[in-house]
């Protein structure tokens, strides 16, 4: 499985990191191995010390897709459930001033927990108005709505997988509200998908 993950999707967010709003979804991505186990807790990597929490709705691919339209994007997940992307924010400001990739700022080992439960599309009244957050040691820092995305679940599918097979299983990271900021040891974060928690994370 591969996860798929869209950047500057929030006007704010990238506002706040002084970045352009992208004219098209802006997209990297996370190898397996940037999950992390049930229960575990998130380690702080030696090579950064600034690690950012970007809390995000991830989407859950249900069935292969290829060059697909928009208006038929929702065949192809069937769940929705939260994440982190974890950045370390001054390696990837390194790699940007030498103009260099940055995928070791994003996509080291355990960068991008994931809720172990996902909730049925089904069950939501409308994709297009999700509400989310994230709370650090019990304050909220983000908090996002589905409604404000730059691209919309259906682009962000259907744009994707003009460039890659998207497969079942695979997870899509669809990007984060404004509050992005440095987490340090022993803080807890939990994110929410409205009042529901779906995910506790202890930082090591």
């Amino acid at each position: 499985m591969k996860i798929i993950c869209i950047g500057r999707n929030y006007a704010e967010h990238a506002k706040e990191l002084n970045h352009p709003v992208p004219e098209e979804p802006l997209i990297f991505l996370k190898p397996e191995t940037a999950l992390i186990p049930r229960r575990h807790p998130f380690y702080i990597p030696a090579f950064s010390n600034e690690i950012h929490h970007e809390v995000e709705l991830v989407l859950r691919i249900c069935r292969p897709a290829k060059k697909i339209q928009a208006k038929f994007a929702y065949k192809y997940y069937n769940a929705i459930g939260i994440g982190i992307d974890f950045t370390a924010r001054d390696v990837q400001k390194t790699c940007r001033e030498k103009g260099l990739p940055w995928d070791k700022a994003k996509a080291f080992d355990h960068s991008a927990p994931v809720s172990p439960d996902f909730i049925p599309v089904e069950a939501f009244p409308d994709v297009r108005n999700i509400d989310f957050h994230l709370t650090k040691n019990g304050r909220t820092v983000q908090r996002g709505n589905s409604g404000d995305l730059q691209f919309d679940f259906d682009r962000i599918i259907a744009y994707a997988s003009q460039y890659f097979m998207l497969k079942q299983g695979d997870l899509i990271f669809t990007g984060t509200p404004a509050g992005v900021g440095k987490v340090a040891i022993n803080d807890v974060l939990e994110c929410f998908i409205g009042n529901r928690s779906m995910m506790r994370l202890n930082i090591k």
